[in-house]
């Protein structure tokens, strides 16, 4: 079942996928290997689509003990607002089937999508991530 929040801004490092080659397993492999802990982290999956590829970034939290220099990572914001979520239990097993693109697809295809906002994977516990769509307002793309 799909609701709307409204999130805050999120400061995050953040390192770029290479959706040619590793994508983002590679992506979060390497934003891993640049914490000290996992432990208490909070991590995101952010995307867009450009002209010609997607966008991707994984991304973490940024804590106030952080030096994004030193770590060699970027940062950034996930931007706030309203957002359409969808909770998605087992989450690993949805993205090893290839499935998560497909739900990100029928979302963006009923909600009315801001398109200046990416498309953001929240992971919320190690079974549980929260797929958040950004929208322009309450109403669904009207049905013929």
């Amino acid at each position: 079942m799909d609701a709307y929040v409204e999130r805050q801004p999120v400061e995050v490092l953040r390192t770029p996928a290479d959706m040619r080659s590793g994508g983002p397993p590679e992506a979060f492999h390497h934003l891993e290997s640049k914490l000290p802990s996992l432990k208490g982290r909070r991590f995101y999956g952010v995307s867009r689509m450009l002209p010609e590829v997607m966008e991707y970034f994984a991304c973490v939290e940024k804590t106030a003990d952080d030096d994004p220099a030193s770590m060699e990572l970027d940062v950034g914001t996930i931007p706030g607002g309203l957002y359409v979520r969808r909770k998605i239990r087992d989450w690993a097993k949805v993205v090893a089937d290839g499935k998560l693109g497909s739900i990100f697809e029928e979302m963006t295809g009923y909600y009315r999508v801001d398109p200046a906002r990416p498309v953001v994977e929240y992971y919320r516990s190690m079974t549980e991530l929260h797929a958040l769509v950004p929208v322009l307002g309450r109403e669904p793309v009207p049905r013929p």
